[in-house]
């Protein structure tokens, strides 16, 4: 199959054939029909977070079951699926609580890569779990889910990251309640889905913050309420007399930068709450005053992949989806085959895009 593979950090990806394994026990084997491109990816492809080379990135992917292992009771060859980075085995501590995206299992996934080089090379890291930047994934069982066949890959491939992690930190981590004010860090495609898990979840005022004055009258028509220029010197000020003179009740930092981190904290109100939806690099460190803190009574969240639950939160998103309450379709910017995926990163690292997908034959 043709994949784009990372040989060198900061470098273009590179297209080659590689072989891909059958699936095992438990496993299941997606031809892709779409992959859309995420910061994670990036920041990965950039050494960011460090890893082994060569590897395959891309994990926000949807696409038709083409085999299964056996022991796999949750799709059958044909199905439409969502794939994910997340690999959970249901029993485990955390799982038994609910966390999903903090499984403690080590699958034989994490060990044994199902990709390797046609050319006798060696093995490819299976990047993000998942390796979605190619035509064919191996995948456990537990990073799928169904969905039903009128929905079209391209837009359904965005709720296996960009959805239910925006939207998933508003109503899993934060559960905002009604009324809420709402400040959203970022208007790219996952902090737009934090504007639609704010709208959904009946906040009064949602404000949409980014450096790109696009990206911020994009968010109003995912339910932002006021978008604002995140460089603004009177940034604090707008946003206490947009809310009561208080401050935002959540802050949500969708983009992995200390410095948003920290001016989220500048944003909230006293007992106000920050949560961390966007992965800084290894090594971000973030200082604020403890005491103040304290004193306020404020929180700090952390949101891993929305904490998201794949069997119970697809159905909903999916299901508001169709009754047309949630945007999928206007989020794609562009559509690149895999060949010109350099050109569809580049376009996200310039911030032209909400999110550019991958489309396969």
């Amino acid at each position: 199959m043709k994949a784009a593979v990372c040989h060198e950090f900061g470098k273009p990806l590179v297209i080659e054939d590689v072989e891909i394994g059958d699936p095992a026990f438990g496993e299941v084997k997606v031809k892709l029909s779409a992959c859309a491109i995420c910061h994670s990816d990036i920041t990965y492809m950039d050494g960011g977070w460090g890893g082994t080379l060569p590897a395959i990135y891309g994990h926000e992917a949807a696409g038709i079951v083409e085999s299964v292992g056996d022991g796999v009771l949750n799709a059958e060859v044909g199905d439409h699926v969502l794939v994910t980075l997340i690999r959970s085995c249901g029993t485990c501590h955390y799982c038994a609580q609910g966390a999903h995206t903090n499984c403690e299992t080590v699958f034989p996934l994490d060990n044994n890569s199902p990709l390797s080089f046609s050319d006798g090379r060696g093995t490819i890291v299976q990047g993000l779990k998942t390796s979605a930047f190619a035509e064919y994934v191996v995948v456990h069982s537990s990073q799928v889910a169904t969905f039903p066949d009128e929905i079209p890959m391209e837009s359904a491939s965005l709720i296996s990251c960009g959805v239910i992690t925006g939207l998933g930190a508003v109503t899993n981590t934060a559960k905002v309640p009604p009324g809420s004010n709402v400040v959203v860090i970022g208007a790219g495609g996952v902090g737009l889905n934090s504007v639609q898990g704010a709208s959904l979840s009946g906040a009064k005022t949602i404000i949409a913050l980014d450096l790109n004055d696009s990206k911020t009258v994009a968010a109003l028509n995912f339910g932002a309420t006021h978008g604002i220029n995140a460089g603004a010197n009177d940034l604090v000020e707008q946003i206490k007399a947009l809310t009561d003179g208080r401050g935002a009740d959540y802050a949500f930092v969708t983009v992995g930068a200390k410095v948003a981190i920290e001016q989220a904290l500048t944003l909230i109100s006293p007992s106000g709450t920050v949560v961390i939806v966007g992965m800084p690099p290894v090594g971000a460190k973030v200082s604020f005053e403890a005491l103040d803190f304290a004193d306020a009574g404020q929180s700090m969240l952390g949101s891993k992949m929305g904490s998201t639950k794949l069997v119970t939160d697809i159905p909903k998103l999916t299901s508001l989806y169709q009754q047309g309450r949630l945007k999928l379709d206007e989020l794609v910017t562009g559509r690149y085959p895999i060949e010109q995926i350099n050109e569809a990163i580049d376009s996200v690292r310039r911030g032209d895009a909400l999110r550019n997908v991958i489309v396969f034959d």
